[in-house]
């Protein structure tokens, strides 16, 4: 059996995305698993293709298992750490969003890896990001 996990995609318009994220977990966990593809994402008015997001805010809670968030790249870079048995919102608008700030083989995605994730653990999360062409 595998964690029972969910990607919806609450909005995707020219500028704006939001992506909303579960998982009951069996105990297996998420290892860099993408989330956010940019490449899948709808083109600007213009029909230009979306090459990476910045994060405006994060909503969160997890029950018992933490999440680490990450840009993916050759090395992946973590953007954000979310502790177990929390809820918060993580709030970047103020500076206009958190740029991807990941080097070398840059793709523009954001991945998921679960820590500490036991049966029956959980998290919800959203992600409000503005899309950059």
């Amino acid at each position: 059996m595998a964690d029972a996990v969910n990607v919806s995609t609450i909005q995707d318009g020219g500028r704006t995305a939001i992506f909303y994220l579960t998982n009951t977990s069996d105990g297996t966990g998420e290892d860099a698993v993408t989330k956010i593809d940019v490449s899948a994402l709808a083109t600007s008015a213009d029909g230009d293709t979306c090459t990476g997001v910045r994060i405006q805010n994060i909503v969160f809670t997890t029950v018992g298992m933490g999440v680490k968030l990450l840009f993916d790249a050759t090395t992946d870079v973590i953007v954000a750490e979310l502790p177990p048995n929390y809820s918060d919102t993580l709030d970047y608008s103020a500076i206009g969003g958190l740029p991807n700030y990941a080097g070398t083989g840059k793709t523009g995605d954001i991945k998921l890896t679960t820590v500490g994730a036991a049966d029956g653990e959980t998290y919800a999360i959203t992600i409000t990001c503005t899309k950059e062409y």
